[in-house]
């Protein structure tokens, strides 16, 4: 197993790397498959009202799948136990809904038809509100079923999962809706004598 510790504007000392390696890999014990990387980045936010400035963010790469935990603390080493806690948590979530889908075969999530939007513009911002772009982010597409983008929403933690469509090549995105469950965005195909 793979753990790198890095710091962002910040020195790592080996006191601090060894209590990283001693809590994540006890934290990894839970679900002990290979391969699997670890990346922890550590640091600090430098704002003097905020009683929690140290931050540890550790990002586990497992067959697939990326389970993210972000943790603040009062100290490195308090902010470090509270990642390894929340990895345990996410890894005991993981291989449970790996388990079930292996037992319940791909029938396990249920999908929900798509509401039809008739008009795009209804899904923009508003115009009076900030329309900059302020960040642009890279991803990695892989291809995966739609149960298995499900699963890593919900190991991400995030509002929506960007992935391409194993059944049919083409990039769909789940999404989390309002008033629960989760939404799937697939573009429309066009046939030839259309």
């Amino acid at each position: 197993m793979d753990i790198r510790v890095s710091g962002r504007k910040t020195t790592v000392t080996d006191a601090l790397r060894a209590h990283v390696t001693e809590k994540i890999a006890d934290a990894l014990k839970v679900f002990d498959i290979e391969p699997m990387t670890v990346d922890a980045v550590l640091r600090y936010e430098k704002n003097p009202s905020n009683p929690q400035p140290a931050i540890v963010e550790v990002t586990l790469r497992v067959r697939k799948s990326v389970i993210r935990a972000v943790e603040h603390g009062a100290d490195m080493y308090a902010a470090i136990d509270l990642a390894a806690e929340k990895v345990e948590r996410q890894l005991r979530k993981y291989k449970t809904k790996v388990v079930d889908m292996r037992q319940q075969g791909a029938s396990a999530a249920q999908v929900v038809p798509v509401q039809r939007v008739e008009d795009l513009a209804d899904l923009l911002v508003p115009e009076d509100q900030d329309d900059q772009l302020v960040r642009e982010k890279i991803i990695e597409i892989t291809p995966m079923s739609e149960e298995q983008a499900l699963v890593q929403i919900d190991l991400l933690g995030h509002d929506f999962y960007v992935f391409e469509n194993d059944a049919t090549g083409l990039i769909n995105v789940v999404y989390h809706r309002k008033n629960g469950g989760y939404g799937i965005i697939k573009p429309k195909l066009e046939s030839p004598d259309e």
